[in-house]
């Protein structure tokens, strides 16, 4: 596995890295929603587990496109990368569901990952693009 990993290009390892990543949280969010939402300081754990599921169908898509590599595709799930950012940082910012100071640290956390991970298969993008010219 770690030589089939070597292999790949640059794009093809930093989706692969999006989607293990995304679908180890989601399968993480699912299993533990409820000592989760008690992180965050909620009784409400619903919303985890639809978090988990999404995340899991998001981890699908992005294996898709490990071998396809269809520069559309990938800048969508790059722009979904940045929305996930841009909303953690307006959750931890206005707080509108009182999230704990370590339920903020978590979000705060991720949304670090997902910003780099953003940032890795944009320029995975821009090399496999730029190679095929």
């Amino acid at each position: 596995m770690l030589k089939n990993f070597k292999q790949m290009n640059n794009l093809q390892r930093a989706l692969k890295t999006n989607a293990l990543f995304s679908s180890i949280s989601g399968i993480i969010l699912i299993l533990l929603n409820k000592p989760i939402a008690k992180l965050f300081g909620t009784s409400n754990n619903t919303v985890f587990w639809i978090i988990g599921l999404a995340l899991i169908y998001f981890s699908i898509t992005i294996r898709y496109e490990i071998k396809k590599q269809r520069k559309l595709a990938i800048n969508w799930i790059i722009i979904q990368d940045y929305i996930w950012v841009l909303g953690s940082l307006i959750l931890i910012i206005i707080n509108p569901f009182e999230i704990t100071l370590i339920g903020n640290l978590i979000i705060g956390t991720i949304a670090l990952i997902v910003l780099y991970m953003g940032i890795n298969q944009m320029i995975g993008l821009k090399k496999s693009t730029t190679n095929t010219k």
